[in-house]
């Protein structure tokens, strides 16, 4: 053989959980928080963050290998992505994702085979509980958490389609499913000329409202309370679903779609984002494991791949339809009805 087999990728993947259960328990102790306010020493380290001595060196260093933090003449600091999206001070952190990963997906994920021979999800619901949703938005400081942590996995697509998709050619938009509020925020800061609106159930207007106010688009953006199940969707020039589709099963993704339909005029636009799943479901691991997520985390939802949503949207009658990346393992699904 001209080239040596090794085990080395099946043990990398297969202790994977290493190296995460590192990052997130760093993530939960504050660790890059506490390095941003200065860089530290072992000692002092280990004293800021409670950490006994046996496990304090390695624990550290393990993170400088894994490449976040640096160390240098024995003084620890945080790496560049780290300082940036892990410093819980900074507006752009995004280490709730992973907070909530660590809490609640973490030990869930251990019942994964379990899941793929019971088709059933691994979460809450197991044990006769309310679904996550229904937990959340009866909970307003856990609801607060959860928005501000899909605005951190979201943020860098948001940007995306603020630039990508041709607002110059529309006048108004409908974020469905809002959340904090973060596509809507980044949409109309990059486009002046754009109204919009975040349409979520009515427990999310506060958290909403706040997130306009910080950026300045209060008169810009406004709030719809309601149901997109039960009540029609805002009528706007484009409909937009961030994040939102692969939560629910097939008729209830079709049902979104149509409402979309009907909430924008010949000419108008439906958006779609998630991690899409190549045609040929072999080039985007992160998609294909976000529906296994799906599958822990709900009773129906699962991800898809760009031509399946361009085959659902032109069942509801959109005439023309694409798919284009954005960054990371999301691309947007667009039907112009």
């Amino acid at each position: 053989m001209s080239e040596q087999i090794t085990p080395d990728r099946i043990m990398q993947i297969g202790l994977g959980f290493w190296a995460s259960k590192t990052l997130l328990s760093a993530v939960e102790m504050g660790v890059f928080t506490e390095l941003a306010k200065h860089p530290e020493d072992l000692a002092a380290l280990q004293n800021r963050l409670g950490l006994h001595p046996r496990p304090a060196r390695d624990f550290l260093d393990a993170l400088v290998a894994l490449g976040f933090l640096e160390r240098k003449d024995g003084i620890y600091s945080n790496s560049a992505d780290t300082e940036l999206f892990l410093d819980r001070a900074k507006p752009s952190y995004l280490g709730g994702i992973l907070e909530m990963a660590n809490h609640r997906l973490y030990p869930f994920w251990g019942h994964l085979t379990e899941a793929l021979r019971t088709g059933r999800p691994q979460n809450e619901m197991k044990h006769g509980e309310d679904p996550l949703f229904v937990t959340l938005y009866a909970d307003p400081a856990r609801l607060q958490s959860f928005a501000a942590a899909m605005t951190g996995i979201s943020h860098a697509s948001n940007l995306a389609i603020a630039h990508k998709f041709p607002w110059k050619d529309y006048g108004s938009f409908v974020d469905a499913g809002t959340a904090q509020g973060d596509l809507a925020a980044q949409i109309a800061l990059a486009h002046p000329h754009l109204k919009g609106v975040g349409f979520d159930l009515p427990e999310m207007e506060p958290i909403f409202e706040d997130y306009a106010l910080q950026n300045g688009l209060a008169k810009r953006l406004r709030f719809t309370g309601g149901d997109f199940f039960k009540e029609p969707i805002p009528s706007a020039d484009v409909v937009l679903f961030g994040h939102i589709l692969h939560d629910w099963n097939l008729e209830e993704k079709k049902l979104l779609i149509s409402k979309a339909y009907e909430a924008v005029p010949d000419g108008g636009a439906v958006v779609i984002y998630d991690a899409i799943i190549d045609d040929d479901r072999s080039q985007n691991p992160f998609g294909l494991m976000m529906s296994l997520n799906m599958l822990i985390e709900t009773s129906g939802g699962f991800d898809y791949t760009g031509e399946d949503c361009q085959n659902w949207l032109r069942e509801a009658g959109f005439r023309e339809t694409r798919v284009e990346h954005l960054v990371g393992p999301d691309s947007m699904v667009v039907g112009i009805k």
